[in-house]
């Protein structure tokens, strides 16, 4: 019997999309390594085809997904050919890899990561230690884009940015920071200026980026001094900006709308003696909900009008139009309407208090009902006083992860912030209940938390709807 770490040696070669799944649960083992030496390696042995690639190169804690999904959709529109790596998965392994909106197939699958897996080996055989299951995946990835010839290629970290297996991108396009709060502090730091010096790790030098705005005064001072040291081209996205926002059901569907500025308009006006381009604001229909999607799609705006810079066509009309196709699910998606049942990623702090804007400004006239499992290195009990005073039922789950907070135990934390919350064994347990407590009310089931366990959701609402 073989044991979970142990790597098989006969080649390399898969012959099966489950064989590529087994082959990464084989060597699972090594868990999280922080630094890019064994990337390094990994690469050398595949030539260091990321040499080749076009890259915009994405960190922060919260956004990321999103900013990727926005950004490679407008760049789709564009006629650009758009490779996006983002991690974790969701639903189904392959939607890590897209290009222009379409997922790896199974023969490919099982093409590249037969090649990584080759690399592995001879590294192996050089007394080199075994790359990270995340580093393998990303050199998976830029084997695929390579291969698929991508114009440019969206790139997501996995975890911070200066010691993240994604960052042996040396020369990106565009760097681009989304917000940055505390997660991950057993990797990334124990204070918010350790982690943003992590995540600023990706500006380097000489290379434009761009930064959501506002940040907290901390983080907005770690990126500034990072652009100063790497002689970077700093460029804020700014929410503010955006005007006449407004959230909307339309034939069954929600979406918001609200206005920016896309170009410069020929049209001038006066200050002083001065003459000045006026900016030239656009209406933006928006299908990604939360109030927090206008943040990002902001910074998706600003990050392609800076690859305009770069010498890359993007009209106005592909920005509109790519913003009205992008999906990204896990955020805010809508399984079901009668009743509306909800999932969102939100895993920490910062994406709590989002979420929370979010239900405030469009869901208190309806039946809150929430499903919550989280994973036992995050934030939890902050979630929880954040979130729990907006529902009126509360189910907790354990997500099938081995990281899981034990939703026995994350039931009575929950209990310190909320009068009626039940354990459920099983996430089919709580949808079950979930539905019934909702009934034909003006009801909303959001379940929210770990990322890990939404397509278990999924899987348990297609079977009751």
């Amino acid at each position: 019997m073989r044991l979970k770490a142990e790597v098989r040696t006969d080649g390399g070669e898969m012959r099966s999309e489950t064989e590529v799944w087994e082959y990464l649960e084989q060597i699972s083992g090594s868990g999280i390594v922080m630094g890019l030496e064994s990337m390094r390696e990994l690469m050398e042995e595949l030539g260091n085809i990321q040499n080749a690639l076009k890259v915009v190169h994405v960190a922060g804690t919260n956004g990321k997904g999103s900013v990727c999904a926005l950004a490679s959709s407008i760049l789709g529109q564009a006629g650009i050919r758009a490779g996006r790596y983002t991690s974790p998965a969701v639903f189904d392994r392959k939607e890590q890899y897209q290009v222009n909106g379409q997922n790896i197939t199974a023969h490919e699958v099982v093409e590249v990561f037969s090649q990584v897996r080759r690399a592995c080996e001879n590294l192996l055989a050089k007394g080199r230690r075994q790359p990270t299951v995340f580093e393998v995946e990303t050199a998976a990835a830029f084997l695929w884009f390579y291969r698929r010839r991508c114009q440019v290629v969206v790139l997501e970290t996995g975890m911070g940015g200066e010691t993240d297996a994604t960052n042996i991108i040396e020369h990106p396009l565009v760097s681009v920071l989304t917000s940055i709060s505390m997660d991950h502090v057993k990797f990334l730091g124990n204070d918010l200026v350790q982690i943003a010096q992590i995540k600023a790790g990706i500006i380097k030098e000489g290379c434009r980026v761009v930064a959501v705005k506002p940040q907290q005064k901390a983080v907005q001072k770690v990126i500034e001094a990072a652009c100063r040291e790497k002689q970077a081209v700093l460029s804020y996205s700014e929410v503010g900006k955006a005007r006449h926002v407004r959230q909307c059901i339309q034939r069954g569907e929600m979406r918001q709308y609200f206005t920016y500025p896309l170009c410069r308009s020929e049209k001038k006006e006066h200050s002083g003696d001065e003459l000045s381009l006026k900016d030239n604001y656009s209406e933006i229909e928006l299908f990604m909900m939360g109030d927090y999607q206008i943040e990002n799609a902001v910074c998706a705006i600003e990050t392609v009008k800076t690859l305009c810079d770069c010498g890359f066509t993007i009209r106005d009309e592909d920005i509109l139009m790519g913003i009205s196709q992008a999906r990204w699910e896990g955020r805010f998606s809508v399984l079901c309407r009668q009743p509306m049942f909800v999932v969102d990623g939100a895993h920490n702090e910062d994406a709590a208090k989002k979420l929370a804007e979010t239900l405030k400004r469009g869901f208190t006239n309806r039946k809150i009902i929430y499903i919550i499992g989280v994973l036992a290195d995050k934030a939890h009990e902050e979630m929880m006083e954040i979130m729990l005073p907006l529902a009126q039922k509360v189910y907790t789950v354990t997500p099938n992860h081995p990281r899981a907070m034990d939703g026995q135990v994350l039931a009575a934390e929950a209990a310190k912030y909320h009068a009626c919350v039940s354990y459920c064994a099983t996430v089919e347990e709580a949808v079950d209940r979930a539905f019934s407590d909702a009934g034909r009310e003006n009801s909303l089931i959001l379940a929210f938390g770990s990322l890990s366990y939404l397509a278990d959701l999924q899987k348990a609402v297609r079977e009751l709807v």
